[in-house]
């Protein structure tokens, strides 16, 4: 009897919302950076996304998500959500402010869905990848259907 494949939260709420996707498990693997990761799945790291929480001067939290191999610029990162300055949170405060732990952090299934913009490359790919909500798993889907389920705003915030 084979093994079924483990289905994460990000998961069934695309399949609640009937989101077209692809899903992937690494856990098998020792890849932890996003670039090991993509390198693991054989994908592009280009196409192939982090998703990174900040929080505002505001107090407001923001989600944006960068190709893994490259870094959020903070300037305009804060520019984008309308904020003096954006810092990323710590470590410790993502899981009690998102209900996921660093590594694992999905733009989808959040505890409350904050702003989240994507770096503007993800329009001229065909697919990206971000965390399905569990290290060790991945989903791939075009950004239309990714934003069928969360309002995700396209922008220009690497480095």
């Amino acid at each position: 009897m084979s093994k079924k494949a483990e289905k994460t939260n990000v998961m069934r709420i695309l399949d609640r919302g009937k989101v077209s996707y692809q899903s992937y498990d690494y856990s098998f693997t020792s890849a932890l950076s996003g670039t090991e990761v993509a390198a693991a799945l054989g994908k592009d790291p280009a196409r192939t996304y982090k998703t990174l929480v900040t929080q505002g001067a505001s107090k407001a939290y923001y989600v944006f998500m960068v190709p893994v191999a490259d870094e959020l610029n903070l300037k305009k990162a804060a520019r984008a959500a309308g904020e003096k300055s954006i810092a990323m949170i710590k470590s410790k405060e993502l899981l009690p402010l998102t209900g996921y732990i660093h590594g694992g952090c999905s733009p989808i299934g959040m505890k409350k869905q904050f702003k989240t913009f994507i770096h503007q490359t993800a329009v001229d790919q065909e697919t990206i990848l971000f965390s399905a909500g569990k290290i060790g798993y991945q989903v791939e889907m075009p950004l239309t259907e990714l934003q069928k389920i969360v309002p995700v705003t396209p922008v220009d915030i690497i480095v």
